[in-house]
């Protein structure tokens, strides 16, 4: 066994893996660009080196840096991660050159499997079930159509190096075909340096599912069921979940032992995913092989009880597989949600920044230990105050939960986003509680299109149902309640000017869209004097009654009400009104004012102080850095036309002018890091 194990990674998956080596008994070396000098992973690992300025093209994915990097530290193998240089065959060849251990497949391995190409014949070859289509280069866009005419539309055209939804398009007649031909074309060039394109049937309303192999240096190979990852938004996981609600047991057995046989056919030793495409009528057909860890990993060491990262070194290290199929267990439901650093109310668009405040939910569950169960885990690689870089990819956590069937397992996750605390920067929590409360999705009714059906026009407040918003209101006035409680005993008041405890109260619920919009609901309380943490709430002719032992500081509140346990955020002051209270539960913000009935009358007369007209500026959209600005002032703009460009996590966002005009001033210069909001451009 090694000694010592380099982690050619960051972030949460670097984090994973040194946790298993600290179980084991394995020092690690943590990489780091200068970006992450102060980043978890860092923290974690046992010694570290700097590999490079913070674009990853300069530091993660430099195989010299890497390999001067083991040389430097001793390390005997590298584990790297997913993403970055996990699947390139050209780093693993040099590794075991080097005389270095690449703890995942053989370079052949990855390289007969990363290329879609190569994959589907190979596939073919296995006998696996492949999707009609033609498997070689084509040249034209003419010979494009002419093959799809062939295959019978739909099909689908994907770039042969693709990968994270780049180099692909849905053609449903020839002019698409055409179009989708040459837009591939241009993209994979781009992308990959890499313009082959394929052409296959599209399979309608496709589930995708994947099949978790794992095989040994003496030939053994065995399947660890599937993961259902159909949830996705532009060809990007958003959540995965572990079994899957669709397949039949025949289905599944037949998938796995169709995985097996490709993995046996490339001599695969390792962790890897088989992917299919399943169709409506459970018939599947092989995708793609991910010869490494995949993100989602974590469900099936959930159901199995296995802990993927420690077979994968043992692998390495030359051992057998402890177990056999036959060992291979199913137990539970895990559902996986991903945490982005994205602002799902404005199109998810990337939030970087410091994390102001990040509080994880209550853990039961850990990376490495395959004893705890039935719980909850956090994978994550970020700490409270950390920052958020522009450079890498927007994924600040995995929330992970276990349960003992599928409905238990949508309840654990539902409250462990009530109870998960992230501030300074926006995250997509409250996507991920509308999607897990979308009846479809708790029935199971779902396919790869699901997000683009039912938020296709983009996601909005109003998406996020909630049961009982009276319930938000109540815990606004408990709090509330509570803190006069609190007051109305402390000493020394002056006469006739103390703080008294009331029981009558009116909530002023706020407008989100800066309109003049306002509820005034009566409030009235009771049974709270002399009763820490306890109050029946008497609000639209409900009542609640509230017994929670949280401290008023506390973000998070969590409690009983009508005997049911409940988790929710709590704010004090927001930036529009230091006075308000913010409220968050089941995905659902609300931000109100607790108020005196008296107060709330005098508020009723207050004039509505619109917000700043801002129609005249092109303001940025996200945190990021401005790469170009298109125009200069005087300039005649028309609408549509492109005015900058703005970059972070990956992804170049460009801005166009909303109306003709004329430019007056431009705010801001090419290489600045802007703010969400902040002005651009002024026309006049």
């Amino acid at each position: 066994m090694f000694t010592k194990i380099l982690i050619a990674n960051r972030g949460e998956i670097a984090c994973r893996v040194i946790k298993t080596a600290q179980k084991m008994g394995i020092k690690t070396v943590a990489v780091y660009s200068e970006a992450d000098k102060d980043a978890r992973h860092v923290m974690l690992a046992d010694e570290s080196v700097c590999i490079g300025p913070a674009p990853s093209k300069d530091s993660y994915l430099v195989m010299d840096k890497i390999i001067a990097a083991c040389k430097q530290t001793g390390a005997q193998a590298v584990h790297p991660g997913y993403g970055f240089l996990s699947e390139n065959a050209v780093f693993s060849r040099r590794l075991e050159e080097e005389g270095i251990i690449f703890i995942g497949p053989k370079h052949y391995s990855v390289g007969q499997m990363g290329d879609k190409i190569e994959s589907k014949k190979l596939a073919n070859e296995a006998k696996v079930n492949t999707i009609p289509g033609y498997a070689d280069a084509i040249d034209t866009a003419e010979q494009a159509v002419e093959i799809a005419k062939g295959i019978g539309y739909p099909v689908m055209i994907k770039a042969s190096a693709g990968g994270g939804g780049k180099g692909l398009r849905v053609a449903f007649d020839d002019r698409e075909c055409l179009e989708g031909f040459t837009s591939c074309r241009n993209e994979a060039r781009t992308a990959f340096g890499d313009d082959r394109i394929l052409i296959e049937k599209y399979v309608l309303e496709p589930r995708h599912i994947e099949i978790q192999v794992l095989g040994d240096s003496q030939g053994n190979c065995i399947y660890l069921n599937e993961r259902e990852c159909s949830i996705q938004r532009r060809h990007q996981k958003v959540i995965e979940e572990a079994p899957s609600p669709f397949i039949s047991e025949a289905t599944r057995k037949a998938m796995g032992e169709q995985a097996v046989a490709l993995a046996k056919a490339v001599k695969y030793q390792s962790a890897g995913t088989v992917e299919f495409v399943v169709g409506s009528d459970q018939s599947f057909y092989f995708l793609e092989m991910n010869t490494r860890l995949q993100v989602e990993h974590p469900v099936t060491e959930c159901i199995t009880g296995l802990d993927l990262v420690e077979l994968m070194i043992r692998v390495a290290a030359g051992e057998p597989l402890p177990i056999t199929q036959a060992d291979v267990k199913r137990d539970g439901w895990a559902i996986e949600c991903r945490i982005n650093a994205e602002d799902p109310f404005r199109n998810f668009l990337p939030s970087t920044g410091r994390l102001v405040r990040f509080q994880p939910p209550h853990e039961t569950m850990f990376q490495a230990n395959t004893t705890d169960l039935f719980g909850v885990r956090v994978d994550t690689g970020v700490q409270d105050g950390g920052e958020i870089p522009m450079y890498y990819d927007s994924m600040i956590a995995k929330l992970i939960v276990h349960g003992t069937d599928r409905n238990d397992a949508i309840a654990k996750m539902r409250e462990a986003l009530n109870g998960f605390v992230i501030r300074g920067i926006s995250s997509n929590i409250p996507f991920q509680a509308a999607l897990l409360a979308h009846p479809k999705f708790v029935t199971g009714e779902f396919n790869t299109g699901f997000i683009a059906e039912h938020y296709g026009a983009g996601f909005r407040a109003e998406d996020v149902p909630h049961d009982d918003t009276n319930f938000l209101v109540a815990l606004a006035a408990f709090v509330r309640c509570k803190s006069r409680e609190r007051a109305a005993g402390i000493t020394g008041q002056l006469p006739g000017y103390g703080v008294k405890a009331t029981q009558d109260f009116t909530v002023v619920v706020l407008s989100e869209n800066g309109k003049a919009q306002y509820q005034y609901l009566p409030v009235h309380v009771e049974e709270f004097a002399g009763k820490t943490g306890l109050a029946a709430i008497h609000v639209g002719g409900k009542s609640y009654e509230i017994h929670s032992d949280s401290r008023l500081n506390d973000v998070r509140i969590e409690g009983v009400v009508n005997g049911q346990p409940f988790t929710a955020q709590m704010e004090r002051g927001t930036v529009k009104n230091p006075l308000a209270l913010r409220v968050q539960h089941n995905g659902t913000k609300m931000e109100v004012l607790v108020m005196t009935p008296r107060a709330a009358e005098l508020h009723r007369l207050m004039p509505f102080k619109a917000p700043p007209d801002m129609s005249r500026f092109v303001l940025s959209p996200m945190p990021g850095l401005l790469v170009d600005v298109a125009v200069q002032p005087g300039q005649k703009v028309q609408a549509g036309e492109r005015v900058a460009v703005i970059e972070a996590m990956k992804m170049e966002n460009v801005l166009f002018a909303a109306a003709d005009g004329v430019v007056g001033k431009v705010l801001a210069t090419k290489g600045e890091s802007l703010t969400v909001d902040q002005p651009i451009i002024e026309f006049v």
